[in-house]
């Protein structure tokens, strides 16, 4: 796909997510609006899935531990044609498989249970083993928020990644600089970030998260480095994309009310960078 092509699909899940926060009262908004393009690129452009056979073996595998952005991977993979995309309006509903973080009875594309944050990284880590020992080519992908970077347990996964040379494993951090309560870095300071990754003997690359073409080269150039995980570390805005949710930690939880969606939407149809190459 082109740059354009990839530019206006990540205007449509923007469009997606928030007719759905408004319509069935799904939160997390601000934080499904910093990982779009991120999700578009990894399911247009670097993993290998197929959507008439979803749990094919080999294929490669995304594992979404900021389980709050759900609606954003729901969107994702209903564009990507996993199941009808008006489908995505019964999220949250009773009964539905799509749940407001991705559980059990996810719908097609879901690989893992997320919500608890800190496990995908340590789940990844038995698949990425297990397909090296298979020798499988299947990859690995883990999004994470940099607010969940507070968990421990993912940096006994960092350790044990790097330890076993699981070059098949990617992390992704979407550092968009707010969690739940406050700035990450005053809630508890992570950074430099970096420095860190590379410390527990990962290859780390720092990417513009809105920026397909860095976030592309950037999991390329993971993909070819040998005997170590990568980490891409990817600068975003919470909200991106709408102007007066930008930065601003109120859209972690708030759903837009019926002037606020036709707000965004409108700034979304009027916005050429998202759709102009």
């Amino acid at each position: 796909m082109t740059i354009t092509e990839l530019k206006s699909l990540s205007r449509r899940l923007r469009e997606d997510v928030l007719n759905v926060s408004h319509n069935n009262k799904i939160s997390h908004l601000g934080s499904c609006l910093s990982c779009i393009e991120i999700l578009v690129v990894l399911y247009w452009r670097y993993l290998r899935v197929d959507i008439t056979d979803p749990n094919y073996p080999d294929r490669d595998q995304f594992l979404l531990s900021k389980g709050h952005a759900a609606s954003a991977l729901y969107a994702a993979l209903a564009n990507r044609g996993f199941f009808p995309r008006e489908d995505l309006f019964t999220h949250g509903q009773t009964g539905s498989p799509f749940e407001e973080h991705p559980g059990l009875h996810s719908p097609p594309g879901v690989d893992c249970v997320s919500g608890s944050l800190g496990h995908a990284l340590p789940i990844s880590l038995g698949l990425a083993k297990s397909a090296l020992l298979k020798g499988s080519k299947a990859k690995f992908a883990v999004l994470m928020g940099d607010g969940e970077l507070n968990e421990g347990s993912i940096w006994e996964a960092a350790m044990f990644a790097s330890t076993h040379k699981l070059h098949n494993l990617t992390a992704i951090i979407d550092v968009n600089q707010w969690q739940g309560t406050g700035r990450s870095s005053s809630v508890m300071n992570i950074l430099p970030l970096r420095d860190k990754w590379e410390a527990f003997g990962w290859h780390a690359l720092e990417v513009d998260g809105h920026n397909h073409n860095e976030i592309e080269d950037a999991l390329n150039t993971g993909s070819q480095i040998k005997n170590k995980p990568t980490v891409v570390i990817a600068n975003t805005i919470k909200g991106k994309g709408i102007s007066f949710m930008e930065d601003d930690n109120n859209w972690h939880y708030r759903i837009p009310n019926d002037s606020e969606l036709r707000a965004a939407l409108d700034e979304l149809a009027r916005d050429e960078s998202l759709i102009d190459a």
